[in-house]
């Protein structure tokens, strides 16, 4: 059974709607918007029936109170009026009401329209499930088509294997740090362009924010799976030699980065410019600068660099670090993080750095 709140200072009002409404519904009658937002702790409504004028906060004040807070932004909301001008019904909707409902009330007049606007309500919560389910659907096979290309690459550097897998944790456990900290979280929220459910309305209010927010940094993570892919035209002269590689080899080398940013430049041409392969050419393209601009294969500086080559450098380098390569045995954690801790604002961002010292045993451990 839905569930309907009936907000309205007038006791008549309050209990004619009741009586209209309570053989269909599980109805609540409230004689103030505070109360209402007592109630909401509680009970989250299908549907609002709000009285404009009431004394301490009126209707209006209430409906913007409503927007402005996510658990309840997308519950429909009707206003109960004796003013029928234009001026009012304006601001109302401007304020995001559904609709309008007249007093004194026509009982069949109100039924229909709170029937019409919760089939409404519901239609849109099944779409944007079906659209979610679909999301994820297409999250998962992106995720395995990524999968297949980092490994096409991986399989043939015989001294890097598994490095896509755990550089991709290792970057999650730095973003999700970030995030907790505050550090450039404005910035990563950008990184999530595709809102997919952004006006969706779920039986739980605050699912559809969670689930968007979920699902854009997986998609952000998976990402930076591409970021070794230009080594794909690097001869297996080069990338599994086993001693030091010559000057004119390292060039050959370092080419992996802008290589990577073709080949997803040439994804985005046939496919489609995507969040998805943005955030990859960017890990691609940027994960060997450095903060004091002596990186490649642009050479730029601080934060001129993109945020997610900032991001990357460090588990990049971190897993450089504790694995074994044809020039060099594999350092311990310790010494990594060391490494690391002395090379802040010089290779890498002195805040992500700090970030990293504080969460360096979750590297360990992954």
């Amino acid at each position: 059974m839905k569930t309907i709140f009936i907000v309205d200072d007038n006791d008549v009002n309050l209990s004619t709607a009741a009586k209209v409404l309570s053989e269909q519904y599980r109805v609540f009658t409230l004689p103030s918007a505070a109360d209402m937002f007592e109630l909401l702790n509680n009970i989250v409504p299908d549907l609002i029936l709000l009285d404009i004028l009431m004394p301490e906060m009126d209707g209006f004040e209430a409906m913007q109170l409503l927007k402005d807070d996510k658990r309840y932004s997308d519950i429909p909301v009707l206003f109960l009026s004796g003013r029928n001008d234009a001026a009012t019904e304006a601001h109302g909707f401007e304020l995001g009401a559904v609709d309008f409902i007249s007093k004194p009330f026509s009982e069949p007049v109100m039924l229909n329209r709170i029937k019409t606007h919760l089939e409404i309500d519901e239609l849109i919560r099944e779409r944007t499930a079906m659209l979610l389910q679909r999301t994820e659907k297409l999250l998962r096979l992106q995720n395995s088509m990524v999968s297949i290309l980092a490994n096409m690459v991986e399989n043939r550097d015989k001294y890097t294997g598994s490095h896509v897998e755990r550089t991709t944790k290792y970057l999650k456990i730095l973003l999700d740090a970030m995030i907790e900290r505050g550090i450039y979280s404005d910035e990563i929220s950008h990184w999530n362009f595709e809102e997919v459910v952004s006006s969706a309305r779920l039986h739980d209010r605050g699912e559809t924010f969670i689930a968007k927010d979920a699902i854009n940094l997986e998609s952000v993570v998976s990402s930076a799976r591409l970021h070794d892919i230009g080594k794909i035209t690097v001869s297996d002269l080069i990338l599994n030699k086993p001693d030091k590689l010559t000057d004119d080899e390292f060039e050959v080398m370092k080419s992996h980065a802008i290589e990577g940013e073709k080949i997803i430049d040439n994804i985005i041409t046939e496919s489609g410019n995507e969040a998805f392969l943005q955030n990859a050419k960017l890990f691609a393209g940027c994960h060997h600068e450095k903060w004091n601009g002596k990186g490649y294969p642009r050479g730029l500086k601080g934060a001129d660099i993109p945020l997610q080559g900032r991001v990357m450098a460090i588990a990049d380098v971190y897993d450089a670090l504790v694995s074994n390569r044809s020039y060099k045995t594999a350092f311990t954690h310790e010494k990594a993080v060391e490494i690391i801790k002395e090379s802040r604002g010089s290779h890498f961002d002195p805040e992500i750095t700090d970030v990293f010292l504080e969460v360096n045993n979750l590297f360990k451990e992954a």
